[in-house]
């Protein structure tokens, strides 16, 4: 019964205009949107009114590694027996998963395990990661589902502020990378920068600044965004044609690049991004502690060699810390 199903399934298959002259498979593979993938209509983001970039200073002495001044988010975290934070899986260079070994790494990683091991010593426990989505960071943050976020997340004024565009309001380290936002291309685009757009259909992450710092230089009407999830979905829509542009921070354009070679960065930049660790507002001791590791990893050269390391292979610069900037008053 089973070869009788299949010879006339066989039989079916050949039904059809016997002057077709396509052969099977010759026809273009379908191409299918990642999920979630949708139209947006965004809005121009306006400049930060001031320079938001400030931070609680460090304490005047850092505690020593296991031994956490009592009452602090750090002791609270020490008792807990492990700190947790929120990162992404899927940003190649910053925070993805390691193949070989299915473990998180990148710079951003290597950054909470700088904090880690300032709470718990050179033998500290393993950090509980969070993946949490970009449009999420804030929320988890402000919520107490995860103790800081690094997920190549901007610094800026509207994060910090609470408002209905942004509801949970942080606060966040100092400057930890300086990057900036771009356009991702095919390299045989004549796509040179955002004066170029024209109608052109780019895709940025839902959550993320992009689309609102591009149309405040290109103007809402020259493109057709299309926001997804993920970079690695965004990059998979630019494979197929289904968009013509990714906008960006060029430091995740960078390890977009590295996955397909047969793209390219193109500027000018449009739109400071100055990374910083998110931190609950409630915790100011410890976003000055995490401070006083960023300052400890600026002068030790800790931040230099995880750069060379993390970065360096791929943005072809050397690089030095960025400097840090200190509230002045309460």
């Amino acid at each position: 019964m089973v070869a009788a199903a299949l010879a006339g399934a066989v039989l079916l298959l050949g039904v059809g205009n016997s002057t077709a002259s396509a052969s099977p498979g010759s026809a273009d593979p379908p191409t299918v949107l990642p999920a979630g993938a949708q139209v947006v209509h965004p809005t121009p983001t306006p400049p930060d009114a001031t320079n938001c970039t400030a931070s609680y200073p460090p304490p005047a002495t850092m505690p020593t590694p296991g031994a956490m001044p009592a009452g602090s988010w750090m002791a609270h975290i020490q008792a807990r027996g492990y700190l947790v934070a929120g990162v992404t899986q899927s940003t190649y260079l910053w925070a993805y998963r390691n193949p070989g070994t299915a473990q998180l790494k990148g710079f951003d990683i290597d950054m909470i395990e700088q904090v880690n091991q300032a709470i718990f010593g050179a033998d500290a426990p393993p950090v509980h990661f969070v993946l949490v989505p970009n449009a999420d960071r804030s929320q988890a943050v402000a919520t107490g589902q995860v103790d800081l976020v690094a997920e190549t997340m901007t610094i800026n004024c509207s994060r910090q502020t609470k408002s209905t565009k942004d509801p949970y309001p942080v606060d966040f380290s100092t400057v930890y990378y300086d990057a900036a936002e771009q356009l991702l291309v095919p390299s045989n685009s004549k796509i040179n920068g955002p004066a170029d757009l024209g109608h052109s259909r780019v895709c940025a992450i839902g959550g993320a600044d992009s689309f609102g710092n591009l149309v405040a230089v290109a103007g809402a009407g020259h493109i057709v965004a299309w926001s997804d999830n993920n970079f690695a979905d965004c990059l998979l829509m630019l494979q197929q044609g289904q968009v013509d542009a990714i906008a960006t921070d060029n430091a995740i354009l960078l390890g977009l690049q590295a996955q397909d070679p047969n793209t390219t960065i193109v500027g000018p930049e449009f739109s400071p991004e100055p990374y910083g660790m998110a931190i609950s507002q409630t915790h100011q001791g410890f976003t000055a502690f995490v401070n006083g590791v960023l300052a400890n990893e600026r002068v030790d050269g800790t931040w230099e060699q995880l750069y060379n390391r993390d970065l360096l292979p791929y943005t072809k610069v050397p690089a030095t810390p960025p400097a840090a900037t200190y509230k002045t008053g309460p």
